[in-house]
């Protein structure tokens, strides 16, 4: 089945998603420099059993791009008022890589609308990332990047690509082609500024700047499911450690040999999980006197440190 893009207003911008199926709403939630294409592998599966929505987030994709807020707590409105617009009030929601920093800022601002969390090497867990997203972080990245998307250059980085691969993939690795495959779009003026806006609003020359450990303790009653691949290069694997500590009760999986994208490894398997976790879990309700207690209490802050051996 090929799943066309759709097109809505919101606030006057062209915002762009797939959707397909029946049933319990699904969000699905790409990461940065990405779109909803990445959901691809799995969508056909998930269909058969769920109202499937993936949106290509504001600056992304075939989104508009317009000089705006590219937060996570903007995009996670964005999510709001894209699912208000289609008459969806409540969703489990399936964020990847900063997807799923977007993800737990929604599950955060809007718990009513939440009916599980599910975390895909995601962002928000600790400020290691790769050196690449540090970099574009950096003053003067700008001019950088039109370099390095020009023509010549594009050219000469896809005729470089196999030795490239073979000698390591600039530490990539298994997620290499794929991430080749999302450079040629900074060709385009208006990706590379919402791609540099997006960046710059979730981390520095430090690393991730987002983090959602702080308010992890307000999800216990969420059901929640963290799936890692034991080869991430982009956000380390051990991430996945410190998430299943902080969200008590969550379900871990981890992909052995897969990249920062579990989901394109192995999508059987994915797609699985998925509909094993929310057939096997009731909806989290939000309940305004249980998140008032829970917030009165508060919870320290965990360690971003994984444990030895991760």
């Amino acid at each position: 089945m090929t799943v066309e893009l759709e097109f809505r207003d919101v606030h006057g911008y062209r915002r762009a998603f797939r959707r397909a199926g029946d049933g319990p709403a699904l969000l699905l939630i790409h990461g940065i420099a990405d779109s909803s294409e990445t959901w691809l592998p799995v969508f056909d599966e998930l269909a058969k059993r769920f109202t499937v929505i993936a949106p290509d987030l504001l600056g992304h994709g075939a989104s508009a791009k317009p000089r705006a807020d590219y937060a996570v707590a903007a995009y996670a409105c964005g999510m709001r008022d894209l699912l208000t617009v289609l008459g969806v009030d409540r969703v489990t929601v399936v964020g990847h890589s900063l997807g799923g920093g977007v993800a737990m800022q929604f599950a955060y601002q809007f718990p009513e609308r939440c009916e599980r969390l599910v975390l895909v090497a995601s962002a928000g867990m600790g400020p290691q990332v790769h050196p690449v997203f540090r970099l574009a972080s950096a003053p003067g990245a700008g001019p950088g990047l039109r370099l390095l998307s020009s023509a010549p250059i594009r050219t000469a980085v896809l005729k470089a690509a196999p030795l490239a691969k073979l000698l390591g993939a600039a530490g990539l690795g298994p997620d290499f082609d794929y991430a080749l495959t999302r450079y040629a779009q900074f060709a385009n003026p208006t990706a590379r500024r919402a791609f540099l806006r997006t960046i710059r609003a979730a981390a520095d020359v430090r690393g991730q700047a987002i983090t959602m450990l702080d308010r992890s303790y307000l999800a216990v009653n969420l059901p929640t499911l963290i799936i890692w691949g034991t080869r991430d290069r982009i956000i380390p694997a051990g991430h996945a450690e410190i998430a299943h500590r902080s969200l008590t009760g969550s379900r871990l999986e981890l992909f052995e040999g897969a990249g920062h994208f579990p989901h394109h490894h192995d999508p059987t398997r994915f797609a699985d999980l998925l509909t094993t976790f929310i057939t096997t879990t009731a909806p989290g309700i939000y309940n305004r006197r249980t998140w008032q207690k829970i917030l009165r209490k508060g919870h320290p802050p965990p360690s971003t440190t994984p444990s030895s051996g991760t």
